[in-house]
Parts: structure tokens; sequence; C-alpha cells
């Protein structure tokens, strides 16, 4: 059985983790101390978004991060998919498609206009699952400009 649980202070760890697991498949630079500050940060204040792990038969695959956006174009409050990370033992079994299905529960809950995401060219299984999911390729291209 699959289930979603919300991230709390204590799993700070557990999720930095399988955090540096996911950023290693691409090659992502990760700074551990400022993840664990964010994902304090981010805890505490609701409005930034929502974080869960996926547990399977008992235990912790993975884990889901919605961040929030509000968008005069969509008429409120819309989402971005942020990370959708599940272990290697975790894949494959259907439990991407059980999270796709929580996190569209959980947008119509949040009352989100549109939940937007990105994924790697290259990540083929991932685009299958979302394409499969009535996730759409969008026209437009995303920009990105980094004030850092």
């Amino acid at each position: 059985m699959t289930n979603f649980q919300p991230l709390e202070l204590s799993q700070i760890e557990t999720i930095t983790k399988m955090m540096q697991e996911f950023y290693a498949i691409d090659n992502y630079p990760i700074d551990i101390e400022t993840t664990k500050k964010l994902f304090q940060e981010f805890i505490i204040d609701e409005n930034l978004g929502k974080c869960w792990l996926i547990y399977h038969e008992g235990e912790i695959v993975g884990y889901v991060i919605l961040t929030f956006i509000f968008s005069f174009e969509y008429k409120g409050r819309i989402a971005f998919l942020d990370e959708l990370y599940l272990n290697e033992s975790a894949r494959g079994k259907g439990i991407g498609a059980k999270t796709i299905q929580f996190i569209k529960e959980q947008t119509a809950k949040l009352s989100l206009k549109l939940l937007y995401l990105e994924v790697e060219h290259h990540n083929q299984n991932a685009q299958k699952l979302y394409l499969a999911n009535g996730f759409e390729i969008h026209n437009r291209k995303i920009l990105k400009y980094k004030l850092y």
C-alpha cells in the first residue's frame, strides 16, 4: 500500500539524503546545510508550498514537493511540481502514478488553478508517466535568470 505523509521538521535529515540521491542522477549541485535550512523555512511557512514523504508498504521510498505561485493569467494560485523522487527500488511499481493521482487530489483541495512541472529531456520514463496522467507538453519555453 502507498500513502503520503506531510514532511515534518524531524524528517529533514531523511529527505535531504534522498534529495542528494535525486540530484546525483543529473549531477546537480546541492549544499546540504542550505537545503536543511530551506526545508525548515518551507515547512514552517505553508504559503510556500507542501511536501510529502511517499511511503510504500510502511517504508519511505520517496518524496514529492509542490511550490506555490500566484498567477494573474490563471486567475489565482498555481503550483509547480518542484520535485518528485522515488528511490530505485520503488520505480516501475505504479507508485509514480499513485503519486500523480495524489497530487491531483491535493491540487483540487488547495483550489489550485494549474500545475506546472519540468522534466529533463533524457528522462523518458518520467515524461511517459506525466503524459499518461494528463499532463501536456507546454509550447512555451522556460527561461531562467539567476540572481546569485
